[in-house]
């Protein structure tokens, strides 16, 4: 039977069932900090509209460095289960583009869909550090 202290008391022996009941230590959930908040750039240009109905807010998105992108050298590409679907905003992407240059484990969640919106404003999305 397992013994368990008590702080006034000699060990007491606890019956099976009761050792059942006892809590077990969890786990700390992974923490992440929000560092960003943006709008999804580049929409109509990548997969996101043909993923539009199987995209829900929460789902994880991945963030890959594009550093050698013509268009904009802090340019961070947003996937969705391995399919782009657009980019973070230049002139939003310095601070995470920096982190992913220094190796900082970035990923990304979706915020909110906003379907009648415009194109540049239909998919919001969070940045995380974890």
């Amino acid at each position: 039977m397992p013994i368990t202290q008590c702080p006034d008391l000699a060990p007491v022996a606890l019956p099976a069932q009761c050792a059942l009941a006892l809590p077990l230590p969890q786990a700390s959930p992974t923490r992440a900090i929000v560092i960003q908040r943006s709008t999804l750039a580049g929409f109509r240009h990548h997969d996101a509209p043909l993923l539009w109905r199987a995209l829900h807010p929460g789902a994880p998105l991945d963030l890959m460095r594009e550093s050698d992108n013509a268009s904009d050298a802090d340019a961070v590409a947003v996937y969705w289960r391995g399919r782009k679907i657009g980019y973070l905003p230049r002139g939003e992407n310095l601070m995470a583009a920096s982190l992913l240059d220094h190796h900082r484990p970035l990923n990304a969640r979706i915020q909110r869909l906003a379907p009648r919106a415009e194109r540049n404003r239909r998919l919001w999305l969070e940045v995380l550090m974890r």
